[in-house]
């Protein structure tokens, strides 16, 4: 049951068609990893967490860089060489006392990613690691686990749904992109934060259960003509 103060804060959701305390209440039982708190990380974090997902891991070994701030808007000059996973759960704990946080200031391997990953009901690949996205993929499709997969370069980014019921997974779709390649690539500033917000609606929508969830679909999203391709796959 929601408390009174709970009722309030997300009143503006409760009062959603469809949606109502019994979503909500979904919502604050979810345990949802958090794979990156860069680019992607940041803007998914900000929204489930102020949606009220109620159990979140946060993954990173990376530290703030003076690069970082033209799209990582949770951190600050101030911060620059401190873990992004420390900070980015140190900040939504003050957005949202409703929520627990396990951060985890290494990053995904083979050695680690079943013991973390098994922890959760999904995970947010919001990584440009490719051998990161392999292993959420793979781990996820072993454990029945929803991968909510985003992506963003340059003026373009892309979201899907790995793995959820069934769908497809991240390796059918993508089964050869087996390294990083090494090339930098440049990135609009708030770009990952249109991506990343899609991200967060999946997150809700898979938690929640309301709404049509996008897997099996690849949504590409143009920012320099703001155009939305959806490709079924």
């Amino acid at each position: 049951m929601l408390t009174e103060q709970q009722k309030e804060r997300y009143n503006r959701q409760i009062l959603l068609p469809n949606f109502g305390e019994a979503a909500q209440e979904k919502l604050l039982k979810a345990n949802v990893l958090v794979v990156g708190a860069g680019g992607l990380g940041c803007p998914v974090l900000q929204y489930i967490v102020g949606a009220g997902i109620g159990n979140v891991g946060i993954i990173d070994a990376d530290v703030v860089s003076l690069s970082n701030l033209q799209r990582q808007i949770l951190y600050t000059e101030a911060e620059i060489g401190q873990y992004k996973a420390e900070l980015a759960a140190k900040k939504m704990a003050a957005l949202n006392s409703d929520v627990s946080f396990e951060v985890y200031t290494e990053f995904l391997s083979e050695e680690n990613a079943k013991a973390i990953i098994a922890k959760y009901d999904m995970v947010v690949g919001a990584t440009d690691n490719f051998k990161s996205r392999y292993l959420i993929d793979k781990y996820t499709k072993e454990l029945g686990l929803p991968f909510v997969h985003g992506s963003i370069g340059e003026y373009e980014g892309q979201y899907t749904v790995f793995n959820y019921k069934g769908s497809m997974a991240y390796a059918d779709l993508f089964p050869n992109s087996n390294a990083d390649g090494g090339k930098v690539l440049g990135v609009m500033g708030a770009l990952p934060g249109v991506i990343g917000s899609y991200m967060g609606w999946e997150v809700i929508k898979i938690a929640s259960e309301v709404g049509e969830v996008a897997a099996n679909k690849l949504f590409i999203y143009n920012g320099l003509n703001n155009k939305i391709h959806q490709l079924k796959y």
